[in-house]
């Protein structure tokens, strides 16, 4: 549960307890009142002289059954309040599980990411270490044959090529891996300088949209978590433009406010979407789950023929269930 939602359950109870407070002072002001005025018209002594004409009907005994009536009233009003309040008592520890259960999927979501994320890095670091090195050497030495058989064997000339065309692809596949495992610059220059890249290669792919990115307040003191996760959601939000949008402008914006919260939006122009195509896909709900795994809000906005736009908002510090 957010913390505006446990204050506002706070606030209802406070009102509901003034409420309470309210009714009973007014039934003893009523009581009251009622004495008041009985014993100024002498109401009693009216009711019975009139009760005494019709005593061949025994109305007389009427005063007697209707106090047994109210009594027997606000006995069935009390057993049912107490029944109310057991079934609001069970309520409320529904919602206390609930609650619980809601802050343990978030932590194992965390511990999900935090450990996805470990093995990405490890991955791409021994991808980097051991097949680069490697496909490098080969390189080197496929170029050197290459050049050594140059005005020799043309059997052997192609051969070389070959080789070096092979490794210049399997470079660039391993390059993009990379990229995709392990944001560029992440670990060594931080957020900003990850998602300029990030925003960079994207536009050299999808020249015909224009891209801006603006990037507000420190936000390279976050921890794995929260970088990941905002760079993880421009990434979801920029590969969903290129796919579905056909968005001439987008806008990115990150920014760090003075409450120590990230902000971002992602903002296009595009198609938009609106009924069965709004639902979300399992990207944009993977997104929702990192944001509130962290804490914080995910909202979308979009209309058909006027944009998509994704709003999330998460504390800029780790928050206590990620402990």
């Amino acid at each position: 549960m957010h913390e505006t939602d446990i204050m506002d359950i706070t606030a209802d109870k406070h009102e509901s307890a003034l409420t309470a407070r309210h009714d009973l002072i007014g039934v003893a002001l009523g009581a009251v009142l009622l004495w008041v005025v009985s014993a100024a018209l002498e109401l009693s002594e009216h009711v019975v002289a009139f009760l005494h004409r019709w005593e061949r009907y025994q109305v007389d005994e009427l005063p007697g059954v209707l106090l047994f009536l109210a009594f027997a009233l606000a006995w069935y009003a009390w057993r049912r309040a107490r029944e109310a309040r057991q079934q609001l008592a069970l309520r409320h520890a529904a919602e206390a599980r609930l609650a619980e259960s809601l802050a343990e999927n978030r932590r194992l979501s965390l511990s999900h990411v935090a450990v996805q994320e470990a093995e990405r890095r490890q991955l791409a670091r021994e991808l980097h270490d051991e097949l680069g090195q490697h496909l490098n050497a080969i390189k080197i030495d496929a170029v050197a044959l290459r050049n050594w058989t140059a005005d020799r064997t043309t059997e052997m000339h192609s051969a070389a090529l070959a080789i070096v065309d092979g490794v210049n692809h399997v470079q660039d596949t391993l390059r993009d891996l990379l990229r995709r495992l392990r944001p560029v610059g992440m670990d060594e220059l931080g957020l900003s300088a990850a998602l300029e890249h990030h925003v960079q290669n994207w536009r050299m792919r999808n020249a015909a949209t224009q891209v801006t990115l603006a990037i507000e307040g420190d936000v390279d003191h976050l921890d794995e978590n929260q970088n990941i996760t905002c760079y993880r959601l421009v990434q979801e939000a920029l590969t969903n433009v290129t796919r579905h949008a056909q968005a001439a402008t987008v806008t990115v914006r990150v920014a760090c406010n003075a409450a120590s919260r990230l902000e971002l939006t992602v903002r296009d122009d595009g198609a938009g979407a609106t009924g069965v195509h709004a639902a979300p896909g399992l990207g944009l709900i993977g997104m929702r789950e990192r944001v509130e795994a962290l804490g914080g809000r995910f909202e979308i906005e979009t209309q058909a023929g006027r944009g998509f736009c994704i709003h999330a908002s998460f504390p800029a510090s780790a928050p206590a269930q990620a402990q």
